[in-house]
């Protein structure tokens, strides 16, 4: 008969004879987040059992009523109807309890040569890998719309900026291009991540590895990962690939946060060049007129909680011995955390950026003659002018404007010519901002044969990525 001890319900009991302060018992515990893993848990257990039965250890039966037991533990979770008990730490220990209630002892021989130090490993990298996905698909939706509106807007005008001040004239639809190329980035630093995520530490044991022989490479293909671990030790306490999805969220939500930060500013009364769907805004509880634009200011705000996620968690892992030690046991929830964070913020900025409206008039009339004055020095650079002396040529012209009281373009040749005899008649070409972002027509520019490029690279990228 199973022996009953103190700790005799729980996967590491019989050593122990003493019960668990009540108080260790909630501190030591990881089921109430750790449960989301129900599915992975099952999956592994199940691949287990089937290579239990390649090296003897159970009969082919015996496999049978452990796989189907599972099933059945399955279909409680599905269903919302397995039951957690007190005695159920983690999710593991929650599904073998249930799973012998169902099969009875033969339930036992599934955790033969396991441990719950590779179990949990196999099954965050199993729940990781899935969740990797769902991110991607969102991703991919927020990337084709901001490829759809370039397109579409692509004869947009509005001015560019560095350090915040008016610069030179750009298109909107390069502004939208210069995010997709981040977001597209991201995509491919998450599909490089998920290589590494799915590797397989089942087979490694609590640290010194499996001694019955399991077939590793089957349970890899069983479990469809990509590699086995190379060593033991290595995988029981491996987190690199927690640390490197928590890196790879802080860096998107760096990028989300800058996007954000353009449009809460091009929002404003001040910019005006940007309406935000009343279905992403909210107003004041004491102003009647406001309309803010809370769900940009979300994303960036929650671009701190996903860097605290990522700090937090390499801060755990940077003192603790080698292989497996309970701090580990912190990846979890900033695993989780940063997975649902990032879920509601893709979503809600590809909502903001398909409902938004430009307003093509003001972009237009925050263009000024003085963000031309590079243009200017490029006149004189045609004209055989050395670039820096026709830089410093350009900047006399607007430092004799604003000593005249008039703008740039007012400036007639006579006044240039005060300045530089190259000035003539043809300079009043100049003052046009579509030449003007059409002549940066080199690979990357913003003039519109080069933004094309840029959306059709991206579209058929798109095309044969989107799955």
């Amino acid at each position: 008969m199973e022996s009953k001890g103190a700790e005799g319900g729980k996967l590491w009991g019989g050593r122990f004879t003493g019960a668990t302060d009540p108080v260790m018992e909630a501190f030591n515990a990881s089921i109430g987040y750790d449960k989301r893993m129900w599915k992975a848990d099952i999956e592994g257990s199940q691949a287990y059992v089937k290579s239990l039965q390649k090296v003897g250890i159970v009969t082919a039966e015996e496999c049978q009523t452990i796989i189907q037991g599972l099933d059945k533990v399955k279909e409680e979770w599905m269903n919302g109807c397995f039951e957690i008990k007190p005695q159920d730490e983690d999710i593991h220990t929650a599904n073998e309890r249930r799973l012998k209630e169902l099969v009875g002892v033969v339930g036992g021989k599934l955790h033969t040569g396991r441990s719950r130090n590779d179990q949990v490993a196999t099954d965050m990298r199993l729940w990781l890998g899935d969740a990797v996905l769902s991110l991607r698909g969102h991703l991919v939706s927020l990337l084709s719309v901001m490829c759809r509106r370039a397109e579409a807007e692509l004869d947009v005008l509005m001015p560019g900026y560095t350090h915040l001040q008016r610069a030179q004239p750009i298109r909107w639809s390069h502004w939208l291009m210069s995010y997709a190329w981040m977001v597209h980035r991201d995509v491919q630093r998450l599909d490089q991540l998920r290589e590494r995520v799915l590797t397989l530490p089942l087979g490694s044991g609590a640290l010194a590895g499996n001694p019955f022989n399991v077939d590793r490479q089957f349970l890899r293909q069983e479990l469809g990962m990509s590699s086995v671990s190379q060593n033991s030790l290595d995988a029981v306490s491996d987190r690199d690939f927690v640390v490197e999805f928590l890196f790879w969220a802080s860096l998107l939500s760096i990028h989300l946060s800058r996007w954000a930060e353009d449009l809460v500013l091009y929002s404003t009364k001040e910019f005006a060049f940007i309406t935000l769907s009343d279905a992403y805004s909210t107003g004041s509880s004491l102003m009647p007129q406001k309309k803010n634009s809370d769900s940009l200011e979300l994303i960036r705000g929650k671009s701190g909680r996903i860097y605290g996620n990522c700090c937090g968690f390499m801060m755990s892992l940077k003192g603790i011995p080698s292989t497996y030690n309970k701090d580990l046991q912190e990846d979890k929830e900033a695993m989780f955390d940063t997975y649902d964070t990032l879920m509601g913020v893709l979503q809600v900025a590809t909502g903001v950026l398909s409902t938004l409206k430009i307003d093509r008039k003001a972009m237009e009339e925050a263009l000024s003659p003085d963000m031309l004055a590079t243009d200017l020095a490029y006149y004189l650079v045609k004209k055989g002018k050395p670039f820096r002396d026709a830089h410093s040529i350009a900047g006399e012209c607007v430092a004799l404007a604003e000593k005249k009281g008039c703008i740039l373009s007012d400036l007639s040749l006579e006044d240039m010519k005060t300045v530089n005899n190259l000035f003539e008649e043809d300079v009043a070409s100049v003052w046009n901002y579509s030449h003007s972002v059409d002549q940066y027509s080199a690979e990357g520019g913003t003039a519109a044969s080069s933004v094309k490029e840029q959306i059709s690279a991206l579209s058929a990228w798109l095309a044969s990525n989107s799955a």
